[in-house]
């Protein structure tokens, strides 16, 4: 492969993943990156001494990581620390009452017990059956490309069918009784984007991430991760261009030629984008792009949000470096996503305050937060509208862990749809990809290979495996060995 050159569109997890498979099999890879820093979403907001980051802050599935810098004869610890964070998070409930998830599954299954009596055996058949499906995930689904459904037509008998015919809510049901219960079981799918009530209960692999995995944190942030990936690419030959948005892609007898930026044109003999899908095919003429506006508008998406980054003046109390807001009704807030696309009224919402257990994230004796709603994508965005929110938000983070923190705010930034749309040309400001319904499973998503143009392939959020940090690292990898088995 020695001397074919690779421009790959973007710089997020997918493509930096990429870009280390390609430039140790021997292509020239040269990275195109828009925004005048690398990470797509996953970069990083410094101010006053605060630092922030913007897009994931949990880190889970390690053993995926681990795999990844494996792959380069490397280990997560040549590049970042880890810590294993107690408790991994902490919920507030609606009833008055809050759970913390602790760092290790016994006193998890004690937790459980204590609130609903022989729920801890309950418990441990759900985390059985967990585990059986991340081992199939891992094992037998995520690393495959989704060119066909005879790479999983066993799929250990696709799970024995239960686990694409039930739902995960329906599934927790059958465990537990207790609402807040059922809540903390049904959370870790959000990170797939979809409801609990619409996502196969095959996906309760990520109960398995989160209660036996565990929730880490790399010390300074998610972006030490980032950084890492891009010490190893740089290590491996990659070339790295930011400020550099790609504006057009030259087309020769259906293939790509050269890629155009506004102020220099780039050769190259495959083009991977791990730039937003539907906005990457607007670079080509219409008879070569593969999905319609039409398509993109039927497609399920994961929410956008709204988000503020805000410095304190003094240590918050009662909360966890991850701490959820559950104390409004769940169901009422997934409408206004997935059905009216409105704004929530009463939304739920995370905070995380990563100067909890990173003093980078903060000067000494002060205090970072991070604020998420879920939102719907491509909702009206104003200025209003964002300090309409963080006025709701305040509010209740003081009413519910009964703290007083408004007078002890120094700043705070924001970002949302539009800023989603502006960075990442990210289509209706989405924030997550493609949500992972059963319908939007595998090889019913977007394919990494375009069908119209020879040597142009995707990867990332809107294509296999889905959304997620851990899933981006591994699209970077199995896109890889697809350009190797047809370059």
């Amino acid at each position: 492969m020695q001397n074919k050159k690779v421009v790959i569109i973007g710089s997020g997890f997918s493509s930096l993943s990429a870009s280390c498979y390609l430039a140790k099999a021997g292509f020239d890879v040269t990275i195109l990156e828009k925004n005048d820093s690398i990470g797509g979403r996953a970069r990083q907001l410094k101010k006053d001494g605060f630092v922030f980051d913007i897009g994931p802050t949990f880190y889970w599935m390690p053993d995926v990581f681990e795999s990844f810098f494996n792959d380069f004869n490397t280990k997560t610890s040549d590049f970042y620390t880890l810590d294993k964070l107690n408790p991994a998070y902490k919920i507030y409930f609606d009833t008055n009452e809050s759970i913390s998830i602790e760092n290790e599954f016994e006193k998890i299954k004690a937790t459980f017990e204590s609130i609903e009596p022989n729920s801890s055996k309950a418990l441990q058949g759900f985390m059985d059956n967990a585990e059986s499906h991340y081992n199939i995930a891992i094992k037998d689904l995520v690393y495959n490309p989704g060119e066909n459904l005879m790479e999983i037509v066993n799929l250990k008998t696709i799970t024995k069918i239960n686990g694409f015919l039930t739902t995960i809510k329906k599934q927790v049901a059958r465990y537990v009784k207790n609402k807040n219960l059922q809540k903390v079981l049904e959370f870790p799918v959000l990170f797939l984007g979809a409801k609990p009530s619409n996502t196969p209960s095959f996906y309760n692999f990520m109960n398995y991430a989160d209660f036996k995995l565990g929730t880490w944190h790399p010390q300074g942030g998610m972006y030490e991760v980032v950084k890492a990936i891009e010490d190893l690419a740089l290590s491996l030959g990659v070339k790295i261009e930011t400020n550099r948005a790609v504006t057009k892609i030259h087309l020769e007898n259906k293939q790509v030629k050269k890629v155009s930026t506004e102020t220099k044109d780039f050769d190259c003999d495959i083009l991977l984008s791990g730039a937003d899908y539907h906005h990457t095919e607007t670079l080509l003429p219409e008879s070569f792009r593969q999905y319609s506006d039409a398509y993109w508008n039927k497609k399920t998406f994961a929410p956008s949000a709204l988000l503020f980054f805000v410095g304190f003046n003094k240590k918050i109390e009662k909360v966890s470096h991850h701490t959820l807001f559950f104390d409004t009704d769940f169901e009422t807030h997934a409408e206004t996503i997935y059905d009216t696309k409105t704004w929530p009224e009463k939304p739920l919402f995370y905070a995380s305050f990563p100067s909890k257990t990173d003093a980078v994230a903060a000067p000494e004796g002060k205090e970072a937060g991070i604020f998420l709603v879920p939102i719907a994508p491509d909702l009206e965005d104003t200025p209003e509208i964002r300090e309409r929110y963080f006025e709701k938000l305040i509010n209740r983070l003081e009413k519910t862990v009964d703290v007083n923190v408004k007078q002890h705010i120094l700043f705070k930034e924001s970002y949302c749809v539009n800023n989603f749309k502006d960075d990442y040309n990210s289509y209706k400001g989405n924030a997550y990809g493609l949500a992972n319904t059963l319908t939007q499973t595998h090889v019913l998503r977007p394919k990494l290979k375009s069908k119209k143009v020879d040597n142009l392939y995707f990867c990332g959020q809107l294509t296999v495996p889905g959304p997620g940090v851990p899933p981006s690292l591994i699209s970077g990898k199995i896109v890889s060995d697809l350009i190797l088995k047809y370059a």
